[in-house]
């Protein structure tokens, strides 16, 4: 056994006053993410916990890049045959969560998910670096693969193929977005008491109110 009950530390750099939230989850997200960005330094503050449910009633969790965020939701990209694909074409309901320890500061986002139309992932693939469009080709994500090798022969004949010419976008692949119904947003703060203060969608208007640490 690994004994791990020395790893503490005491959040202090900042809190959460209801006086001085915004009426918007949306608006409170972008400054915390924006200042987040400006002390992660190379990190990714875009990167995010996506959870699913399956048809067989398991809870699965990955990591996915957020690409986009604005009143209607927040959006991402990825392989529409993936076990995730799967997972939300049983259970539209989803949930985000960001962490960053810059900051001390969690996101949790519930919610709804849906494709965006075509012409949104084709433009926003349109904007991928070549290989990144390759390799989604070659991606039967989730799919068991009979070796590494067998990936990159893939991935070389499709480089061969799209040689001297654009990349369309595999049909396979494309954005949801998470429309969300609640937001919480945990501070960190000293002797465990964290600041949690939810938003929740109720009647079009968002509604907020502290939760116990």
């Amino acid at each position: 056994m690994k004994d791990l009950s020395h790893y503490r530390r005491s959040y202090e750099k900042g809190e959460l006053i209801e006086g001085n939230l915004p009426d918007s989850p949306i608006e409170m997200f972008a400054t915390w993410f924006d200042q987040s960005e400006e002390t992660a330094g190379a990190g990714e503050v875009n990167t995010m916990t996506l959870s699913t449910v399956s048809a067989a009633g398991e809870v699965h969790a990955r990591i996915v890049l957020l690409k986009q965020f604005s009143k209607d939701g927040f959006t991402f990209f990825t392989n529409y045959q993936s076990q995730k694909a799967r997972d939300m074409e049983y259970s539209k309901k989803v949930c985000l969560s960001f962490f960053w320890p810059t900051t001390e500061r969690q996101v949790i986002i519930a919610g709804t998910v849906a494709k965006v139309p075509a012409a949104e992932s084709d433009a926003y693939f349109a904007t991928r670096p070549r290989a990144s469009q390759l390799g989604a080709w070659a991606s039967h994500q989730s799919a068991e693969v009979e070796s590494r090798e067998a990936l990159e022969r893939k991935l070389h004949a499709l480089e061969v193929q799209y040689a001297n010419t654009e990349i369309p976008r595999p049909p396979h692949w494309g954005g949801y977005i998470v429309a969300p119904d609640s937001i919480e947003f945990w501070q960190g703060r000293p002797s465990r008491l964290h600041d949690r203060i939810v938003y929740r969608l109720e009647n079009a208007q968002w509604k907020i109110s502290r939760l116990s640490p």
